[in-house]
């Protein structure tokens, strides 16, 4: 707080008991306060109040005493007392969303935890796990319907990545590759057709010519969205000897998985 002399010196007043009046009962000018670090908790917490808040919501939201909560907003008009049951459900909602949060933040600790885990990942490893990312994704013979073709299609662009570098691994080159897009006609196409391009890397004259998938008004879509681009098809060319040999990984896997000395593998 500012002395007398000080504020004369400001008001160019030198009259002593002029000033005296002058300050008698008026409250200190502005400039004269120091700020204050709760200040910014006092207004939100007379906002709050103002909205209806009562004292134990605002102590939960703000982090602060119920004391000083009372000495900010005493002068503010009580809010109108609220029915013990829809107090109940503003309680409770209160609670379950504290709830997801802890979930959340154990949700993503465990994914980090998880990553770390892998480390690295050797040549047989990912080969191992592309055999069984194909087996589980790409297309597959049979015995009434003759496809010897390694065809995949995916939506998930981190799939379709491990997918790229496992064909790099068995060196299947980029140029027998052949992509193409299935797509929602409603769909943003042509920035679908970009992402894709720029995420494999490739140019639009490697990809086929896309197909609309038709809208079917009895049918409620959730792939919408920015977010949504469709599915992206990889075809190898000349593929069936590779097919062949996909096939016989697979099942030389499960033939090894399923062994029946497991204690002895080595």
């Amino acid at each position: 707080m500012f002395l007398n002399p000080q504020i004369r010196d400001r008001l160019h007043v030198d009259n002593n008991d002029l000033l005296n009046r002058l300050l008698d009962g008026e409250p200190a000018p502005a400039w004269t306060k120091r700020p204050n670090a709760k200040d910014d908790l006092r207004d939100r917490a007379r906002e709050l109040r103002l909205q209806g808040w009562t004292y134990d919501q605002i102590q939960v939201e703000l982090g602060c005493s119920k004391s000083s909560i009372s000495l900010w907003v005493r002068d503010l008009p009580r809010p109108e007392r609220r029915d013990p049951s829809e107090q109940a459900k503003l309680a409770s909602r209160k609670r379950w969303e504290h709830e997801l949060a802890i979930r959340d933040e154990e949700r993503q600790r465990t994914k980090a935890c998880a990553t770390q885990e892998i480390g690295g990942l050797s040549d047989r490893e990912l080969f191992m796990a592309g055999v069984a990312l194909y087996w589980a994704e790409g297309t597959k013979d049979k015995p009434h319907a003759r496809r010897e073709r390694v065809t995949f299609v995916n939506s998930d662009p981190d799939v379709i990545r491990m997918y790229l570098a496992w064909l790099d691994l068995l060196k299947v080159g980029r140029e027998d590759i052949r992509f193409r897009l299935l797509i929602h006609e409603s769909a943003d196409v042509a920035a679908a057709e970009n992402y894709w391009a720029e995420l494999v890397g490739s140019d639009r004259s490697a990809f086929g010519k896309t197909t609309l998938k038709r809208h079917n008004p009895k049918t409620v879509r959730k792939n919408t969205g920015d977010d949504y681009r469709g599915c992206l098809v990889l075809d190898v060319r000349r593929s069936a000897e590779l097919y062949r040999r996909i096939e016989g990984w697979w099942y030389g896997i499960v033939g090894a998985a399923t062994a029946s000395d497991l204690r002895n593998r080595t």
